[in-house]
């Protein structure tokens, strides 16, 4: 059994995070990434925030981690596990991304 995701769709994430400035890239963010891409069934939620919370931290991109890892934990992943994928991705991604990452997730709320 798949979880649904915990973004709604019509999601305003990107309305919300640089709407002001780059209404085009929200819009695309809102209606292309968060409805389309985020809501296709081949992939849970879970599933889709791992990858995410991943592919974030090895690229070592700091300002998206927090909203990814806020919502990795609404799609059912634990902090436990989000520590443990660090953890696991210090030695491909490298220590400082891995350090990086873990202050972020220290920040997020439990």
């Amino acid at each position: 059994m798949q979880m649904q995701n915990t973004l709604p769709p019509q999601s305003r994430a990107g309305q919300q995070a640089f709407g002001d400035i780059a209404p085009k890239l929200a819009q695309l963010s809102d209606a292309v990434l968060f409805d389309d891409v985020w809501q296709r069934p081949e992939l849970g939620s879970r599933e889709r925030s791992l990858i995410t919370v991943a592919a974030l931290v090895a690229l070592n991109r700091q300002e998206q981690l927090p909203f990814h890892l806020q919502l990795a934990q609404r799609n059912g992943v634990s902090r436990e596990q989000l520590a443990e994928l660090i953890t696991h991705l210090a030695f491909y991604a490298g220590w400082p991304a891995a350090a990086s990452a873990v202050a972020r997730l220290r920040e997020t709320e439990e």
